[in-house]
């Protein structure tokens, strides 16, 4: 769904490219995030949210036009296994697709007419 437009990622397709940001992991580790857990950045959600914020505000500035959450790894199960509960886990998911939001609503402010889409990130 894009961030306040009306038309969808698949309208947006049909008419022609749309520019996908360049994978959150290779940004958050340029940034110096260590990614070394098994939730890579989805454990990023609850130790440093500003750092994904930050990675998805570099990518709409390099002219992304899409933005995939931080959720890859973070799943209730993969959460569980590092003691984290279904309602933090569950929290933490939401979180992943706010933190895009908030810079795609960052980028709409600087330009009210540009589309920008959030998309999850969805691991195996």
């Amino acid at each position: 769904m894009a961030v306040n437009s009306g038309r969808t990622l698949a309208e947006a397709l049909a008419e022609g490219p749309v520019l996908l940001d360049g994978g959150l992991s290779n940004q958050l580790e340029a940034q110096g995030c260590d990614l070394s857990d098994a939730l890579w950045s989805a454990r990023l959600l609850a130790d440093a949210p500003e750092q994904i914020e930050a990675a998805h505000l570099a990518y709409l500035r390099a002219g992304a036009q899409v933005l995939i959450t931080a959720s890859y790894q973070a799943t209730f199960e993969g959460f569980g296994r590092h003691g984290i509960g279904p309602e933090r886990a569950g929290a933490l998911l939401a979180r992943s697709v706010e933190l895009a939001r908030r810079a795609a609503g960052a980028a709409r402010r600087a330009d009210p007419e540009r589309e920008i889409w959030v998309a999850a990130s969805v691991g195996p």
